[in-house]
């Protein structure tokens, strides 16, 4: 499978919000695809709640979370947020976005707000191209990479 050929990745957490929803979904295609200007993309299943919420209010936040909070990451991603507060079910704080109408993740160690400017569909997934339009970094946790199934490590010391 090719997973198992482009793992580890880099797991990361994707918050959305329309209507007053938000949702929090688990990703690992995520890339850089512009430095100027900053550009993020992120792929999402088609039939993932976050879709319609991204598609509806045109931005997103990546959140890079770190190797302690794996067990929140697997809830997120195991469970829909239609019917799910995963910010109350998890314990993450949520902060709001300072450019773009999202919150965050007060526990990542970074996070990119993104307003999204493209969209492709591939096959089964959409994948979302954002502009960067605010980005922090806290260097002081270590990241977390997701190795298969449910199993996860991190970067050196």
């Amino acid at each position: 499978m090719v997973s198992d050929i482009a793992n580890p990745r880099q797991t990361v957490l994707v918050t959305s919000s329309s209507d007053s929803k938000d949702d929090i979904i688990t990703l690992d295609w995520h890339m850089p695809t512009s430095f100027k200007p900053l550009m993020y993309a992120i792929s999402v299943g088609k039939t993932r709640y976050s879709r319609k919420l991204i598609e509806q209010a045109k931005v997103f936040v990546v959140n890079f979370m770190p190797i302690h909070t794996e067990k929140e990451v697997l809830f997120c991603g195991r469970n829909p947020g239609e019917h799910v507060d995963k910010f109350k079910e998890t314990g993450f704080h949520r902060v709001e976005g300072e450019k773009v109408d999202c919150p965050r993740i007060s526990e990542a160690l970074a996070f990119l707000e993104c307003e999204v400017v493209k969209e492709i569909e591939t096959g089964d997934h959409i994948i979302f191209v954002g502009n960067v339009l605010h980005k922090d970094w806290n260097d002081t946790g270590k990241r977390l990479f997701h190795t298969g199934k449910d199993d996860f490590t991190t970067t050196k010391d």
